[in-house]
C-alpha cells in the first residue's frame, strides 16, 4: 500500500485547482501549471466550508492493486503536489562557482560564465525560470516546475563539475565534495 499517495494534498489559499477527469490544472500567485495523468488513477477535489473552517484538498485513489497501478500511486501524488508548491512557493536551488576567476554574470535573461575554458559559456534565456547572480560566485534558478528548476541546474553544473583535489568548479549550495589527497613524493 501506497502511504504516500494515500496522503491528501493539502491546497493553501489563493491556488485554484480544476480537475476535469485526468487533467489536472493548477493556478497560483506565482504561474499556472497543467498536466495529464494517467487514466487508471481517480482524482478528487474536495472543497468544503464549515463553521468558519476551509477544507481544501485533492486526493488521489487507485480502483485496484495491479503493480502498475500501485507503482504511479505515490508518482500522481508526489507530481501534483509539486505542482501546487510551485504555483504557491516556487522552487529554487542554488549553485556556487569555487576557483580562481570563476564568475557568473546576467546576460539579458540568460547567464554568462567564465569557467577556465578560453571561452565564455553562455546558457540561453529559459522561458518560466529566472536567474539571479549575487557576489558574481552565486547563482539562484528560480521557477514554478521542480522538474524544469533541477534540470538547469544540473546542466549548468555539469558545464564544470566539481573536482576533488582542489574542489574546483560548480557545485550545489548544499553538495558536500569529498576530497582526495595529492600523490605523495
Amino acid at each position: 500500500m501506497s502511504r504516500v499517495g494515500k496522503k491528501p494534498i493539502v491546497v493553501p489559499s489563493g491556488v485554484e485547482v480544476t480537475v476535469n477527469g485526468n487533467e489536472v490544472t493548477v493556478k497560483g500567485p506565482k504561474g499556472t501549471l497543467k498536466k495529464e495523468f494517467n487514466k487508471e488513477l481517480v482524482i478528487k477535489h474536495t472543497k468544503e466550508e464549515k463553521h468558519h473552517e476551509s477544507l481544501n484538498e485533492i486526493v488521489i485513489e487507485r480502483p485496484n492493486d495491479l503493480p502498475e497501478v500501485r507503482a504511479i500511486h505515490g508518482t500522481t501524488r508526489a507530481l501534483l503536489h509539486n505542482m501546487v508548491l510551485g504555483v504557491s512557493e516556487g522552487f529554487k536551488k542554488t549553485l556556487n562557482l569555487v576557483g580562481v576567476g570563476y564568475r557568473a554574470a546576467e546576460k539579458g535573461k540568460g547567464l554568462e560564465l567564465s569557467l577556465g575554458y578560453s571561452h565564455p559559456v553562455i546558457i540561453d534565456e529559459i522561458p518560466g525560470i529566472k536567474f539571479t547572480v549575487e557576489k558574481n560566485t552565486t547563482i539562484h534558478i528560480e521557477g514554478i516546475e521542480k522538474e524544469v528548476v533541477g534540470q538547469v541546474a544540473a546542466n549548468i553544473r555539469a558545464k564544470r563539475p566539481p573536482e576533488p583535489y582542489k574542489g574546483k568548479g560548480v557545485k550545489y549550495s548544499d553538495e558536500v565534495i569529498r576530497r582526495k589527497e595529492g600523490k605523495k613524493s
